[in-house]
C-alpha cells in the first residue's frame, strides 16, 4: 500500500471516529437511575397499556423479543 493510500485511509478512519464522537451528545439512552420515557402499546388483550400505569409498583420488566409462532 503506497504512502498516499496510507494517509487517506488514515484520514478516513479518522473523520469517521470524531464525527461518531460528534453524534454521541445527540443520543437519547438512558443513564442508570434516569426514568424510563413513557410509552404505549397494545397487550395481549388488545386494549393500550401505557408504562405509566405501573408508576409506583414495586419492579416492572420489560421484555422486548421479536418470535414468529408460524410454521418452519
Amino acid at each position: 500500500m503506497g504512502l498516499l493510500m496510507k494517509r487517506m485511509k488514515y484520514l478516513f478512519l479518522t473523520s469517521v471516529l470524531l464525527a461518531g464522537v460528534g453524534m454521541a451528545g445527540l443520543s437519547s439512552a438512558l443513564e442508570i437511575g434516569d426514568k424510563a420515557p413513557d410509552f404505549n402499546l397494545p397487550s395481549t388483550t388488545g386494549q393500550k397499556i401505557t408504562l405509566s400505569q405501573f408508576r409506583g409498583k414495586k419492579l416492572v420488566l420489560l421484555e422486548f423479543y421479536v418470535a414468529d409462532f408460524g410454521a418452519t
